[in-house]
């Protein structure tokens, strides 16, 4: 772990759990597995919170690539999700996290015994997204960002469909993001722009996605969200 990003123990784990993800996103190794290589297993306090923060990402070499996760990442995944349900006052982006983290187990591998995703078949609410709808856009665009782990294909929700429709506010979004060096804002917004494409011809995503890696690529979170924008692009692109 390099020691320079690690404030706390947690800041270190997720620190490391982001950057194993982006390894995987590189390679596209089969059954790579991402907790394992971050030293994390099921029973580490520290880590199991890190996957809570990194959410559904933990998998997304495995959903982007179409391939079976490792039984060792969806472990520590379902264990987060079981250790760190939204409480009944959580803002509304944690519980949309906690909901994409169940949705990312049910539909990647069949949940253990006692685990918290449901059975294949089986239906779940997603939470409210109206607040998205009326949301001013520096507002809409933060939290479209702390959401980001929802970009992927074959994962429609509401929050994906205020996405698409406010295309051009996340270019605003994007736009103003950068100019604010807020590189982990900017990363995730254009993750979002390149899932459901809209934005105007004139923002220059791919020049401004590789601008932000560079500006930021000290935080495998930005350099996590770019590699996964670049994937979403191409795979738009076929």
């Amino acid at each position: 772990m390099d020691q320079t990003h690690a404030s706390s123990p947690l800041a270190g784990a997720v620190h490391d759990l982001a950057t194993e993800v982006v390894l995987a996103l590189r390679s596209g190794d089969h059954l790579a597995t991402v907790c394992g290589a971050a030293g994390i297993d099921e029973e580490n306090r520290t880590g199991i919170a890190a996957a809570r923060v990194i959410g559904a990402d933990l998998l997304l070499p495995s959903v982007l690539y179409g391939r079976h996760p490792h039984p060792g990442d969806i472990a520590v995944l379902d264990r987060a999700v079981r250790e760190f349900p939204p409480k009944p006052d959580a803002p509304a982006a944690t519980a949309w996290s906690h909901w994409h983290m169940i949705s990312t187990l049910q539909r990647m591998a069949p949940p253990p015994p006692g685990a918290a995703a449901p059975g294949p078949g089986t239906t779940f609410s997603e939470p409210d997204a109206a607040w998205l709808e009326e949301a001013p856009w520096q507002a809409f665009t933060h939290q479209l960002s702390v959401l980001a782990p929802l970009a992927v294909p074959a994962a429609p929700s509401a929050v994906q469909r205020a996405a698409a429709n406010r295309a051009v506010d996340l270019s605003r979004g994007f736009v103003r993001a950068v100019r604010r060096r807020d590189w982990l804002q900017a990363a995730g917004a254009g993750r979002w722009l390149a899932a459901i494409g809209g934005e105007p011809a004139t923002l220059g995503l791919e020049r401004g996605l590789d601008f932000v890696e560079l500006m930021g690529g000290h935080d495998p979170r930005v350099t996590l969200h770019v590699r996964a924008a670049r994937l979403l692009a191409e795979a738009r692109a076929r």
